[in-house]
């Protein structure tokens, strides 16, 4: 399947674009961007230099992703999603003399989407954050920490609302009230029946109904 670049996107420099992967209407990518197969860029979304999208993502419109930001395989994210990158933002030195440069220094920080995560329309996402596999950040959420897998988040800032199956519905609630322990029970989800638990090492699984 070839990829497909709408006419009227700007590709800069050494941007390499995955088989299968549609970049529509009015998209900027910067120099060094490396973009996985089938993966979808909607209009008039901007992703800076050097950023890194896995295969099957998809990027909704007028989405902007700064330096540092990874999306692995399987990430959505919904159309006014902002990343950000700087610990101590300013345009100008503090003799406000010049402007300060936009390249990438030591107060910038990595921010990473893992696997499998949803992120809502209208997100913004602070410097450094993880969020881990099949995770999911309800629309317009202010994210100042990491979230962890299957975890379920809202709000600004956003705050965890429970678990969430990787097909992406709710399994778990604990909104007023204890953290569903998932350490001691694991828990079926309704829509397709596969069971999240916590395995040895503290890491959650997510196993397909064998029934």
């Amino acid at each position: 399947m070839e990829s497909f670049i709408h006419e009227t996107a700007i590709l800069e420099d050494d941007v390499a674009i995955g088989e299968g992967t549609r970049v529509y209407s009015q998209v900027h990518i910067r120099k060094g961007v490396q973009i996985g197969s089938e993966t979808l860029i909607g209009e008039k979304s901007y992703i800076a230099y050097d950023v890194r999208i896995g295969d099957f993502c998809k990027i909704n419109a007028f989405v902007y992703i700064c330096n540092g930001v990874t999306l692995e395989d399987g990430v959505m994210v919904g159309a006014h999603t902002t990343f950000t990158n700087d610990r101590f933002p300013r345009a100008a030195n503090w003799e406000v003399s010049e402007i300060l440069p936009s390249a990438r220094t030591e107060e910038k920080m990595l921010t990473r989407v893992r696997r499998g995560a949803t992120l809502g329309a209208g997100c913004c996402i602070a410097p450094g954050i993880t969020i881990g596999e099949f995770a999911t950040v309800g629309m317009s959420s202010v994210v100042i920490h990491d979230v962890g897998p299957h975890l379920l988040v809202a709000g600004n800032p956003a705050r965890r609302l429970g678990y969430v199956c990787r097909c992406g519905w709710r399994v778990a609630t604990f909104v007023h009230g204890p953290e569903f322990d998932l350490k001691e029970q694991g828990v079926r989800c309704g829509n397709c029946g596969s069971a999240l638990r916590w395995k040895a090492g503290g890491e959650i699984e997510c196993l397909a109904d064998e029934a």
